[in-house]
């Protein structure tokens, strides 16, 4: 049987006051909580297959801070998965404390765009530990939990952060986070095409039609929140059928 291109499919898991939460195109007014127990949303999808588990602190994206900490901590502990995380972190000192903690891989989005140093610096002291995520809104980045606007393209931003040691990026389309419609495939494959490095992807994925689709283009992974949460992918028959 011929096989298709693969891709990493990485769960979700949104962290809000302590819970497991998802937000409407990040809007924080539109919030539906799927779990007041994150720590055993992350054993669930260890243990139906998941490669690897993605999570956002959405308190510390809004405030600058990890808020989650000490739940972040546990699961990163309990797990055997490796943990990428991203939300809140804004320095040097809190990128070394979450590596310690056990976290693989940390995700540094609005750092990015409003301290190109301390990207230059991580990426020095962590190499391949680092990821810088872009999240647009229309076509243009948006920082500080999806809140502020920039005039920053997602590859002009991908460009500089390229020249400054960055090896890999999660791409969001943020109108299409938490929709279920269907991801910005035409903005991934012209990310993919202008970057050359690794890409995954965020927002919208709402099928195994739609993995298949982003493995075609070369995602080297797909992000899934919502619908994971809802049953409109089961996880276990997505890595069936993607393997």
């Amino acid at each position: 049987m011929e096989r298709g291109p693969k891709i990493e499919i990485i769960p979700a898991i949104d962290l809000r006051n302590g819970r497991c939460v998802r937000l409407y195109q990040g809007n924080y007014n539109q919030e539906i909580v799927f779990s007041d127990d994150p720590f055993d949303v992350a054993l669930k999808w260890q243990s139906m297959g998941a490669p690897r588990l993605h999570i956002v602190d959405l308190d510390g994206a809004a405030s600058g801070d990890i808020c989650n900490l000490a739940i972040i901590r546990d699961i990163a502990r309990a797990v055997l998965i490796p943990v990428q995380l991203g939300g809140g972190i804004r320095d040097i000192e809190t990128v070394e404390a979450l590596l310690k903690a056990g976290i693989d891989r940390v995700i540094l989005g609005t750092a990015a765009v409003e301290d190109p140093q301390l990207i230059t610096e991580a990426c020095y002291r962590y190499h391949d530990s680092i990821i810088v995520g872009i999240d647009t809104r229309e076509g243009f980045v948006a920082t500080r939990g999806w809140v502020n606007d920039t005039e920053q393209t997602a590859i002009d931003l991908a460009d500089s952060m390229m020249q400054i040691g960055v090896r890999r990026f999660v791409f969001t389309d943020i109108s299409r986070d938490g929709t279920l419609t269907e991801p910005n495939f035409s903005a991934i494959a012209e990310m993919i095409d202008a970057v050359r490095l690794p890409i995954i992807a965020a927002g919208g994925i709402t099928s195994i039609s739609h993995l298949k689709m982003l493995a075609k283009l070369g995602a080297e992974g797909a992000i899934i929140g919502k619908a994971l949460y809802t049953g409109d992918i089961n996880l276990k028959k997505a890595l069936r059928e993607i393997e």
